[in-house]
């Protein structure tokens, strides 16, 4: 009996232990999660386009103004106008000031607190005031940059902060192309100890990273803005996928009152899983800093353990294996979005690149939003991280852009960027410019392109630093001594001198940074060893830099509605490792017109010889009419379309690759009869309700039989119900003038997209509908 008492006094004793030590651990976690405090400060801003005297005045009144969230790109709202000053680099939408204002408190608790507040990017030449102070100006609407509010905010119940922004692209024409304007990426305040680790001041590298073991070097910036010195730990815990601890460090030192200090880590990490291409692993690194027993700043970093180097004989190697790095350039627009990309668009963007063989981004010609970088690494693609497209010498159709403030401005702002990048194992190169105009002379010009390697490497010598050469042989950059001294030398277009430098100069390593989608220029990264990659121009059909009536630049793999278009389907069949086979045949008869991928032409009664590609990396193809062979063609050893000049006739093309005579890849096209419904089509059926997330549309006439009628171009109303909203409407069409925030689209090509995004927890029903056709519904779901 008294066993049994004791057991059960026991148990009781050893049941209030475990729950003490559960509610400890909850009570240490809540203190942690609280450590470093960062606040979204995305939502409830008031907005004026136009410029407001006295708006930066706490005092000021901005009730009449609107309410919305950023990010929030106002120039994208339009309208398109031929006399916008913006012109042919802006895609002749507005420019202007924009004023955004946002309210908020603070605890009084916070009051012992270090704030300070971080825009990723405001487009452009940004000033800030917080209470009527001004904290500073930002010329360069792309690179991230934060201000200290601390000495200047209230505390307390009833006690209000006023954060005032003004962004003025007034001045242009500022670009050569479309750049937004506002506040256009994210927004946060970040809330610190007195002693804290400083903003971008912890870089993460792994000097050694094979299977079987990796080196993880910390170092990790910590300041003292508190009036006494302690000593201070800094303990580093490394994050597998699954959240496991695979290791573990910590190093302690004293650190003075008003001072900085550097804590140096090494962290051996057993068989690590490699960040590569193809394996995109990913791990945490979870630094606290602590006085004593108590965590009194914290971060999470992201990083992969790899690396890459450029060889001169051999190109690009990652992890001691080969790549040719198969890029393209991207702006930083999201097409109808305008310059305030949601990262579903990006998320969508990246899978069909994947899609069609791309590994490699070059940023161009400006720093990216953090996400952006961010979803590089979580997907596998290296980063070509550049800084600018003009130095101090102007560009037709930009000059009045950054030229004006390169002086002031460049070595702030490559610092910042470094800073801010350096973390992501996608980034293996840098470029601090892109055809540039100044003097590329040597000594003399050499110097102010050595100036900027230097501040990149001062803060990151991992990587290797080039630029994007304009006509080398014109401005004798390969003969006056210049491309000697580049790390890596990198070339736009004329792929034939660059090889012809290289082989003159073999102990130069060379890359391709811009490149169109022709044949002989993928033959040259096909065929050249030393050559380490190519970046197309460009991926995406972008925003500006197009002559009225158009609108956007149309040399992208992909339209602005994430179409595939005629060289995205060439290219696919040079770069996809898995087997590949598209039709396309030319628009008009007998050869002319554009190449399209469809057996609809716009007039049966004129259409009788068609000339068709076939493009295809199987040994094999043969072609189908109606059931009848048009004839086996083999592979081209130089990878160039397999052609057929055939007598048109209705009714079904097909086309068959094979490999070692096995079937392995096909694909057909119907002729399309009179158009009856529209079919809806969704990249993705669940919707987070987040800013971030979105999904596309895509509204297709059809006919009976639910072939595309690629001819259509009736206008299509979309009306959407429930828990979400259209952000915009699009087609692709480069020509179009319609708004992107609408309800209605005109279709181009027999399609046009709405891009949906949540609002609420629940479904959404998308209508699309046209006079005359059988209506398109759709439904989505969205989580919290």
């Amino acid at each position: 009996m008294n066993y049994i008492n004791n057991r059960k006094i026991h148990s009781m004793v050893s049941w209030k232990k475990i729950v003490l030590i559960m509610l400890l651990a909850i009570s240490q976690t809540a203190i942690y999660a609280q450590v470093r405090k960062i606040t979204s400060f995305d939502n409830n801003w008031k907005f004026f386009k136009g410029d407001v005297p006295g708006a930066d005045k706490t005092d000021f009144v901005d009730s009449e103004w609107r309410t919305l969230d950023v990010p929030h790109d106002w120039s994208i709202e339009g309208p398109y106008d031929k006399s916008n000053p913006t012109a042919r680099g802006g895609g002749y939408l507005p420019a202007g000031i924009g004023w955004y204002r946002k309210t908020f408190t603070l605890n009084e608790t916070d009051a012992q607190k270090k704030h300070w507040i971080e825009f990723d990017g405001v487009m452009m030449n940004s000033d800030v005031w917080i209470n009527g102070i001004h904290l500073g100006k930002r010329p360069y609407g792309y690179i991230s940059f934060s201000y200290d509010l601390t000495k200047h905010l209230k505390y307390g119940k009833g006690q209000k902060n006023v954060l005032v922004v003004k962004a003025d692209n007034t001045i242009q024409p500022a670009s050569r192309y479309y750049q937004g304007a506002g506040i256009y990426r994210h927004v946060r305040l970040v809330s610190v100890n007195s002693v804290h680790f400083t903003q971008w001041g912890t870089f993460i590298t792994t000097p050694i990273a094979t299977t079987a073991s990796g080196t993880v070097n910390v170092k990790a910036d910590v300041v003292n803005t508190s009036n006494k010195a302690a000593e201070y730990t800094v303990e580093t815990s490394i994050l597998d996928d699954k959240g496991k601890i695979v290791k573990s460090s910590s190093t302690k030192k004293s650190v003075p009152a008003g001072d900085k200090i550097e804590f140096d880590q090494n962290l051996e990490v057993s068989k690590p899983k490699l960040w590569d291409i193809e394996q995109p692993n990913l791990y945490k690194a979870v630094v606290k800093l602590k006085s004593g027993g108590t965590v009194v700043d914290d971060q999470t970093i992201t990083f992969g353990i790899k690396t890459s180097r450029f060889d001169a004989a051999t190109g690009f190697w990652l992890n001691d294996k080969n790549y040719k790095i198969k890029g393209v350039c991207l702006h930083h627009d999201g097409g109808a979005v305008g310059a305030a990309v949601p990262l579903a668009v990006w998320e969508e963007r990246f899978r069909l690149l994947k899609e069609v063989g791309v590994n490699g981004i070059r940023t161009s010609h400006n720093p990216m939003a953090p996400e952006f970088l961010d979803l590089c690494d979580r997907m596998g693609f290296v980063v070509m991280d550049e800084t600018f497209d003009t130095w101090t010498a102007s560009k037709h159709n930009g000059e009045k852009g950054y030229n004006l403030y390169f002086k002031e401005w460049w070595e702030r702002d490559t610092r910042d960027m470094v800073l801010r990048d350096r973390n992501h194992p996608s980034i293996v190169i840098y470029s601090i410019g892109n055809e540039i105009h100044d003097p590329l002379t040597y000594p003399e010009g050499y110097q102010r392109y050595k100036q900027q390697e230097d501040v990149i490497k001062k803060f990151d010598a991992t990587r290797p630093v080039t630029m994007a050469l304009f006509r080398p042989n014109v401005s004798k950059v390969y003969s006056n001594g210049f491309a000697e001294h580049m790390e890596v030398v990198g070339q736009n277009y004329r792929e034939n001198e660059l090889i012809a430098a290289h082989e003159a100069n073999p102990h130069w390593k060379v890359i391709g940074t811009e490149n169109t989608h022709v044949l002989n220029q993928w033959l040259a990264l096909r065929d050249k060893p030393y050559m380490a990659g190519q970046f197309l121009w460009t991926g995406y059909d972008y925003l500006g830099e197009a002559d009225w009536p158009e609108t956007t630049n149309n040399q992208g793999l992909f339209d602005r509605a994430n179409n595939w278009k005629q060289q995205a389907l060439q290219r696919h069949s040079w770069w996809s490792n898995k087997p590949v086979v598209h039709i396309v045949r030319k628009s008009d008869n007998a050869g002319s017109g554009n190449w399209v991928a469809n057996w609809t032409p716009a007039d049966f009664d004129t259409y009788d010889n068609a000339k068709v590609q076939v493009y295809s990396n199987c040994d094999e193809v043969e072609l189908f009419l109606n059931g009848q062979s048009q004839g086996v063609k083999p592979k081209p050893a130089n990878d160039s379309a397999r052609e057929w000049d055939i007598t048109f006739e209705k009714g079904t093309i097909r086309a068959v690759g094979k490999n070692k005579g096995k079937e392995v890849a096909s694909e057909e096209f119907k002729s399309a009869s009179t158009p009856a419904k529209i079919l809806l089509t969704a990249s993705k059926t669940n919707l987070r309700n987040n800013w971030d997330d979105v999904s596309f549309v895509q509204a297709t006439i059809v006919d009976a039989n639910g072939i595309p009628c690629t001819n259509a171009d009736n206008l299509i109303k979309f009306t959407v119900a429930g828990a979400g909203e259209i952000q915009a409407v699009d087609n692709g069409n480069i020509m179009s003038h319609e708004p992107y925030q609408a309800s209605q689209r005109q279709a181009y090509m027999g399609k046009a997209i709405a891009i949906v995004k949540g609002k609420r927890s629940g479904k959404v029903t998308l209508k699309a509908e046209v006079e005359g056709l059988e209506a398109g519904v759709i439904t989505l779901n969205v989580t919290p």
